[in-house]
C-alpha cells in the first residue's frame, strides 16, 4: 500500500473534512428550503433557489467527498477495506452519491421548473430525502469519530495475529524456589 507523507496526509483529511461539511451544510440548506415551503414559504422562489443549490453545490460536493474519502482510503494506513467502519461509510456514501445523482437532483431541477405547481406529494420528497441523508451523514460522522468494530476478520488478519496455532496440552511446569 503506498504511503503519503504525514503532511500530504493531513491536507488530505482537511479536504476530506471541507468537502464533508460543504455537503451537510447544503443538504441542510435542501431540508430548510423544503421545510418553508411545506410551512407556506412561496414554492415559486424556494424551489429554484433549491434547484440551483441542489444542482451547483450539493451533487458536485458528494461526488467530491466521495472521490476524496476512496483517495483518502487508499493513501492512508486505513485502507478501504480493512476496516468495517470505513467499508460502512464507503457503502453509505456511494448509496448516497448514486441517489443524490439518480434521484434527488433530477427531483430538485423538476421542482425548480414547475415551482408552485409541483404537486404535494413530491414536495413532501423535497423534504424527506434531504432528512433521511442528513441522517446517514451524521451516522458516517460517528463511525469517523468512534471507529468501531476494529478490523475485519480475514484470513490473512487472522494469521497475522496468530502466526502458528498452540499445541494442546499442559502449560510450562512451575518451578519452586529453595
Amino acid at each position: 500500500m503506498p504511503r503519503i507523507p504525514p503532511t500530504a496526509r493531513k491536507a488530505l483529511l482537511t479536504l476530506h473534512l471541507v468537502t464533508s461539511l460543504g455537503w451537510l451544510g447544503a443538504d441542510l440548506v435542501l431540508l430548510t428550503l423544503g421545510i418553508a415551503v411545506q410551512r407556506g414559504a412561496d414554492p415559486a422562489v424556494f424551489y429554484p433557489v433549491g434547484a440551483v443549490v441542489g444542482t451547483v453545490l450539493f451533487a458536485p460536493l458528494s461526488v467530491l467527498v466521495w472521490l476524496i474519502g476512496v483517495v483518502s482510503a487508499l493513501l492512508t494506513p486505513w485502507g478501504l477495506l480493512r476496516y468495517r467502519w470505513v467499508l460502512v461509510k464507503l457503502v453509505i456514501t456511494t448509496v448516497m452519491v448514486g441517489l443524490v445523482l439518480f434521484l434527488l437532483t433530477p427531483n430538485l431541477r423538476h421542482a425548480g421548473a414547475l415551482g408552485a405547481a409541483l404537486p404535494a406529494r413530491d414536495r413532501a420528497d423535497l423534504v424527506i430525502a434531504p432528512a433521511v441523508s442528513t441522517t446517514l451523514m451524521i451516522i458516517a460522522t460517528v463511525l469517523s469519530t468512534y471507529k468501531p468494530w476494529g478490523r475485519r476478520q480475514t484470513a490473512r488478519t487472522t494469521t497475522a495475529r496468530n502466526p502458528r496455532p498452540r499445541r494442546p496440552g499442559p502449560g510450562p511446569k512451575a518451578t519452586t524456589a529453595p
